[in-house]
């Protein structure tokens, strides 16, 4: 859209992430926090969650599935998280690492010995932390109607094959340009070392270690029936269409094509969080220290902005997706061991304010109720 904070004596072994779920109902004063804003910015509807590194603190959905209906969203509907991928995407990387797949510093060119003699000079040298940390000089977006079939690992390999026979835009490491292009090769890369797509890989190595059961790829529900949050336009008006297809293309899945349940995506944020905090969690703490220290300077780091804030005590990381019909944004707030997400069925402007609007409420709320305070105002930006 799109340094340590904690240290530990040893490094944690990796364990799936147990996070509590709260009441059936939701939580009654996000409810109340939650519903105004709804209201304000006329979005058809919203999901908040507030978490610790023990579990979730409380959760609370707002308004209906699809405008013009009454079928309410629920605690238990899938919200599509669109670029917060990112950040699963460099924890898979990050995964692939520890097993001795990857290095950090790998280059396009030892992946892909066999495209390496057609590339560009540049680009063979380019790492995969260049590419996590849109430091790689590559442009934002592939051409947006050439790749929309469904061998999603064979359109990467293609996307990759382009990408380095043309020169980069900028010199790689000098220039922050955000790049969902840099996150497809990542999958690409991904495709080419485990021998699976970059989809099953992220199931096996993230979804399934987390207990992340009802996450999955593409925009969600049943076609034609109202069964999950029912994608909505910037202006606010439903799609035509809904269901796994109503999505960006699959080639795009590394940056940005993930949907889950509040609970499940709660799964992941919080084993990032505990990670954060130097507490046992999926990776070791220096994999952590690694996803949020922004290799080439600026404020992104690997998946992850990395940002001051008062209200985080200093050091918070966040993420914002949006894939023209959703959107979805998170906080993590490591040194007072709290994160809060927010989901909306609807994409663009209006709705990434009401996502900021609320984020404020939450942090606030969490100031007012939560053990530790932060010391300044909840304003996230």
């Amino acid at each position: 859209m799109l340094v340590s904070l904690a240290a530990a004596a040893a490094e944690p072994s990796a364990r799936p992430n147990d996070v509590t779920m709260p009441p059936a109902v939701g939580d009654a004063s996000l409810t109340r926090l939650l519903q105004p804003i709804r209201e304000k910015h006329d979005l058809p509807g919203m999901a908040a969650l507030v978490l610790t590194g023990d579990g979730v603190v409380a959760t609370g959905v707002v308004g209906v599935r699809k405008r013009g209906t009454t079928v309410p969203v629920t605690l238990d509907d899938q919200w599509h998280l669109g670029s917060d991928t990112k950040a699963m995407t460099a924890t898979l990387v990050a995964r692939l690492v520890e097993q001795k797949k990857l290095r950090w510093d790998s280059t396009l060119g030892e992946v892909f010995p066999e495209l390496a003699a057609g590339a560009d000079p540049a680009l063979r040298s380019v790492t995969l932390q260049h590419l996590l940390s849109h430091r790689a000089g590559l442009p934002a977006n592939l051409a947006p109607d050439r790749y929309r079939g469904k061998d999603a690992p064979a359109e990467r390999l293609q996307a990759a094959r382009e990408t380095l026979a043309n020169a980069p835009l900028k010199t790689p490491g000098s220039n922050h340009l955000y790049s969902n292009l840099g996150y497809i090769v990542v999958g690409a890369v991904v495709d080419q070392v485990t021998g699976k797509s970059w989809e099953e890989a992220l199931r096996e190595e993230i979804f399934v270690p987390l207990g992340m059961t009802n996450a999955g790829f593409g925009g969600t529900g049943t076609p034609g029936q109202v069964d999950q949050p029912w994608p909505h336009r910037s202006d606010g008006q439903p799609t035509a269409r809904n269901g796994p297809t109503v999505d960006n293309p699959p080639v795009l899945g590394p940056a940005g094509r993930v949907h889950a349940p509040l609970q499940d995506w709660a799964k992941f944020i919080q084993d990032q969080l505990r990670g954060a905090e130097g507490k046992p969690a999926l990776l070791t703490t220096a994999s952590y220290r690694t996803l949020r220290t922004p290799p080439f300077g600026g404020d992104y780091a690997l998946g992850w902005l990395v940002l001051e804030r008062p209200w985080g005590g200093g050091e918070v990381l966040h993420h914002a997706g949006d894939n023209t019909m959703n959107h979805a944004n998170v906080w993590l707030a490591p040194r007072r061991d709290f994160a809060v997400l927010v989901c909306v069925n609807q994409g663009g402007d209006t709705a990434a304010k009401a996502c900021d609007e609320a984020v404020t409420a939450l942090i606030q709320w969490r100031s007012a109720s939560g053990a530790r305070k932060p010391d300044e105002s909840g304003k996230p930006r």
